[in-house]
């Protein structure tokens, strides 16, 4: 190991590079507004979103049991990556349903290793995450699934008759499928 300490913004591409290899298509969105914090990353796969917090070597535990409430409000799974130095003590601060990944610089490489599978958040709220969409892909969906528009209506009411009507494994899909494909050159 190489005493170098990583900081987030050395972490960020070698995780996004290691996270394509292993879960196949995915997306990342940066710096996303949750509830009262903000995602470090949010990464969409084909059926679910996760929640990432990321803890360098240089950081410290001072706001992750705010940052676990908001991320267990909105995300399927959610993933503490830290730094090498918070390894031995990650699993005391966060439920045992969330995945750990550790990072360390090994011979000037950016190397991974997952200490814990992340499991089904079992205080995700489907409504919640839903918010995460802009109204322009509440739209989209509303016309995959042939109804009404809505077009007066808020974003809340329309998750609402979303979630009444269609299955949640196959919104579940069509969340990412809209996450997948959202245009950053338009905003909505």
């Amino acid at each position: 190991m190489d005493d170098r300490v990583l900081l987030d913004a050395d972490i960020r591409e070698p995780l996004f590079q290691y996270l394509e290899l292993y879960h196949g298509k995915v997306r990342f969105l940066e710096e996303k507004v949750t509830g009262k914090a903000r995602a470090d990353v949010v990464m969409v796969l084909l059926n679910k979103v996760c929640g990432i917090e990321i803890k360098s070597d240089a950081d410290s535990y001072t706001r992750l049991a705010a940052q676990v409430r908001n991320y267990d409000r909105y995300y399927d799974e959610n993933y503490l990556v830290i730094g090498s130095t918070h390894a031995h003590h990650a699993a005391e601060h966060v439920p045992e349903y969330w995945g750990i990944i550790s990072v360390e610089l090994i011979k000037g490489k950016v190397d991974f290793y997952r200490v814990r599978e992340a499991k089904p958040n079992p205080k995700a709220k489907l409504l919640n995450k839903m918010s995460l969409l802009w109204k322009s892909e509440f739209s989209h969906i509303l016309e995959e699934n042939k109804m009404p528009k809505y077009a007066q209506k808020s974003k809340k009411f329309i998750a609402e008759k979303l979630i009444d009507r269609i299955p949640e494994e196959k919104l579940n899909e069509q969340i990412s499928e809209e996450l997948f494909e959202r245009d950053y050159t338009i905003y909505d």
